[in-house]
């Protein structure tokens, strides 16, 4: 099996504070070091959120090949779900309907999944109008490999708040988060 971080310990508490932080601050690009002997299909940031974020107890799915999910059995213990009871599911290819995976209910939000998204690009500074907690005024983020309408229909799921799904999107060694509390205003 395919080593995982250089120093589990070390690694994993940088790459857990990197996320916290871009909870805190939606579309914030957060750098991680990558771990090593990752499986192809997996992006450096994503095998990195999963070291970090999933155990044996946390339920997970992935569109991924069998290299990817025995690669996450192996580091993690996670259990292999359909995406309607995955707490974590990491899309590799194209994202299928967020209405997929489960948004918790009014009594507990928190039990909504948390999809870590490959992308292409992560670029700050641009694209996205980004508006919510944690944000002061604006931040933009334009986000390269997403479907055609994605901003409205996530707009739209903000809804059911305090249910949802929360977002990380990965594009290489960077992510960013989108919390479901987030608002997407596009831009040209």
């Amino acid at each position: 099996m395919k080593p995982g971080f250089h120093d589990p310990v070390l690694d994993a508490q940088a790459c857990f504070r990197a996320a916290m932080e871009a909870m805190a601050r939606p579309g914030r690009v957060q750098e991680i070091v990558p771990p090593e002997g990752i499986p192809n299909a997996l992006d450096p940031a994503a095998a990195a959120l999963l070291l970090t974020l999933v155990d044996a107890d946390t339920p997970f799915w992935t569109d991924a090949g069998e290299e990817t999910r025995g690669w996450i059995a192996f580091h993690c213990g996670a259990p292999l779900v359909p995406p309607g009871d995955a707490a974590f599911a990491v899309v590799t290819g194209a994202l299928p309907p967020l209405s997929l995976f489960r948004e918790g209910t009014d009594e507990a939000p928190q039990d909504g999944t948390t999809v870590i998204l490959q992308l292409r690009h992560l670029v700050p500074g641009e694209g996205w109008r980004l508006l919510g907690p944690g944000i002061e005024t604006e931040h933009r983020l334009r986000v390269d490999g997403l479907p055609e309408g994605f901003a409205t229909s996530w707009d739209a799921r903000r809804a059911a708040f305090p249910r949802g799904v929360d977002l990380f999107l990965c594009a290489g060694t960077r992510f960013a988060a989108l919390p479901r509390t987030v608002r997407i205003e596009e831009h040209g």
